[in-house]
């Protein structure tokens, strides 16, 4: 088991992946780890199980070592998602916080000031805070990025690491990516982007700036609720390396089975999602004009603030709509009876779900992150499936009218 920093294989130049110039995102993502099989010319990639492999001789390791610092299976899965992302290297890891931990420590000097969300994920709340708390983060600001102004002045205040969510979670709200790399970069900032809810069909970071993407690859890449892990993909070659190198030796990166299932699962990505956001589109518009619904958080919707912005710098909307209710009896009321939504946590798969961001997602939140977040208890988080349309906005109306009787 090597201790250097492990090799990061860049999809365009591997030969058992190979390059796909000019082929749109969604024929990439479907021939993904296709025929890479030089043994037996599977055209699936198999599933590489084995977590030793031999030495040529003691002091002379092949390709692979140990399965920690490389697998093969693992290693398709993170070039297809690099290559859909535009990135030079991808990385997977056990889970996306996993992906997480990995990117602030290997991009975060020690004692250094982060530049955070103040609506981010409450899993990634907890952890950079936690950090903060242990001295591994001198300094955390939040801001709200869809405040372009607001977010500038903090980015000139000189952070080491500008950590952006677009769309972000639960508000959905929307940040400039160019602008606010531009700004990061000129300030001495690199720059992350959480790309899960949008994934590389709908938005590419990199192509408006950012230095690396995560991802929960839990969510829309793997797609099937049946997989936890994450992806980091980095623009540049060198810096991948050594983020493979902190997930090496966090001891983060993924299994190989999980990475195989990931990897089918890409390859629908972009139906599964043109299916999903055409739900959630359908859904937005019911809400944004029933009694019971206090405000509608989509970006697809005109009235939306950054509803511009978003149909500049993504290919869609996406399939995440957030409604505020009145309180949380209302919240519960619409919960309670649902037949096309299950209330469960995360996001992403081919099932609808329905969650309460202040009690489950983002329970870990302090009462006043929450608050400057601007999650409510009557608030809730729909992530739209591929059901038929008009079950799920069936189920929806009657739950809207639920609330309504119970307010």
């Amino acid at each position: 088991m090597s201790d250097q920093v492990p090799e990061v294989n860049n999809p365009s130049s591997d030969p058992s992946c190979p390059p796909a110039p000019g082929l749109h995102p969604s024929t990439r993502a479907v021939r993904a780890g296709l025929s890479s099989d030089p043994a037996f010319g599977a055209v699936v990639a198999p599933v590489h199980l084995s977590v030793s492999y031999e030495f040529t001789d003691p002091s002379q390791p092949g390709r692979y070592d140990y399965g920690r610092s490389g697998n093969p299976t693992r290693d398709l899965f993170g070039q297809a998602v690099a290559d859909l992302e535009g990135g030079a290297t991808g990385c997977v890891t056990a889970s996306g916080m996993g992906a997480i931990t990995t990117t602030v420590m290997g991009l975060l000097p020690a004692n250094g000031t982060l530049l955070a969300p103040s609506d981010c994920y409450g899993g990634t709340w907890r952890l950079f805070e936690a950090l903060r708390r242990t001295g591994r983060i001198g300094r955390i600001d939040y801001v709200d990025f869809s405040d372009t102004a607001a977010a500038l002045a903090a980015i000139a205040t000189g952070p080491d690491l500008v950590w952006l969510e677009t769309p972000s979670n639960p508000l959905l709200r929307i940040a400039d990516l160019d602008q606010l790399s531009r700004a990061a970069h000129a300030s001495g900032a690199l720059v992350v982007a959480d790309n899960t809810f949008a994934s590389p069909i709908l938005q590419r970071p990199i192509e408006h700036g950012a230095d690396v993407v995560v991802h929960s690859a839990t969510k829309y890449l793997n797609g099937h609720s049946d997989v936890i892990a994450g992806v980091v993909v980095s623009a540049d070659a060198e810096r991948g390396a050594e983020l493979a190198w902190w997930a090496n030796t966090l001891g983060v990166p993924a299994g190989a089975f999980d990475s195989y299932l990931a990897l089918r699962g890409l390859r629908t990505l972009h139906l599964r999602v043109a299916a999903a956001q055409r739900n959630a589109a359908a859904v937005a518009e019911l809400l944004a004009g029933h009694p019971a619904v206090r405000a509608v958080h989509y970006p697809g919707l005109p009235q939306h603030p950054q509803h511009e912005l978003a149909a500049r710098q993504m290919d869609g909307f996406g399939a995440i709509v957030t409604f505020e209710l009145a309180d949380a009896s209302a919240a519960h009321a619409f919960a309670e009876g649902l037949r096309c939504f299950c209330l469960a946590e995360s996001l992403g798969g081919v099932e609808s779900l329905v969650s309460l961001p202040a009690t489950m997602t983002h329970a870990a939140m302090s009462a006043e992150a929450q608050q400057a977040a601007g999650i409510t208890a009557g608030m809730l988080r729909l992530s739209l499936g591929v059901e038929e349309t008009s079950d799920l906005v069936a189920d929806v109306a009657a739950g809207l009218d639920r609330a309504l009787s119970a307010h």
